[in-house]
């Protein structure tokens, strides 16, 4: 890990102080740049929803971005459409892509700035895929308290492991993806799916953000739920 500079352009005028950052051959070769805006920032509410395969968490995730205007931020989608625009940081990306190797956090943390910085005037943002570790988790509270915003809940959707059985196997009749057939492959992905939630959920449970939700019922008796733990957040 070394030292970098992070400036931050307000006003006019550019303020200095330091930061820590993974330098990636070819990239972070000047300070990294992360530019909090001077007009006025709309109040904005931020989910991370967690749910395991099967869980309904897309479905889900739909209905609360459209109920409370939220903008969706996914990692997966931020990668494609920085490569498909050929930004810098996107050209980063592939590159590290092409040779096989893992896009590294403070890439990723430089486009989720980017897009925090075009849509100033968000309600708030629905993280997918985004974080899976505790320090993403740290680096993503860092950029959004530069931002003036925060996390304000993780609701994790809970559902037992032979429900998510059960309805995988029967998506899989129709879904055509073969990962949905097979009952082993099944159970590892839940297995994985819970290694790389629970650190997450841990980091926010020190500062009590962390709410489980029950993902078992009617699509609506869910979603009732998670708007019930999110509007007392709101109020």
């Amino acid at each position: 890990m070394y030292l970098f500079s992070i400036k931050i352009k307000f006003l006019a005028k550019t303020l200095v102080f330091d930061g820590f950052g993974a330098f990636v051959k070819g990239f972070l070769t000047s300070p990294l740049y992360i530019c909090v805006s001077s007009k006025h920032r709309t109040y904005m509410f931020n989910i991370i929803l967690f749910g395991p395969p099967g869980s309904g968490k897309g479905t889900q995730s739909e209905k609360l971005i459209e109920k409370y205007g939220l903008k969706h931020l996914s990692t997966g989608d931020l990668l494609r459409s920085e490569i498909a625009r050929q930004t810098p940081l996107g050209l980063e990306a592939k590159n590290l892509m092409d040779k096989g190797q893992l896009v590294p956090d403070e890439v990723v943390i430089g486009m989720i700035s980017s897009a925090l910085e075009a849509n100033p005037d968000a309600k708030g943002f629905l993280f997918d895929g985004f974080p899976r570790t505790t320090a993403q988790s740290e680096a993503l509270d860092k950029l959004l308290k530069l931002k003036q915003t925060e996390i304000g809940v993780l609701l994790a959707m809970e559902v037992s492991e032979e429900e998510l059985v059960k309805r995988l196997l029967n998506r899989g009749l129709t879904s055509g993806r073969s990962d949905d057939t097979n009952e082993t492959v099944i159970r590892a992905r839940i297995v994985e799916y819970k290694d790389k939630t629970t650190v997450v959920a841990n980091y926010y449970s020190q500062f009590d953000k962390v709410v489980n939700i029950k993902g078992e019922g009617t699509v609506e008796e869910i979603f009732s739920a998670l708007c019930s733990e999110i509007d007392k957040r709101m109020s």
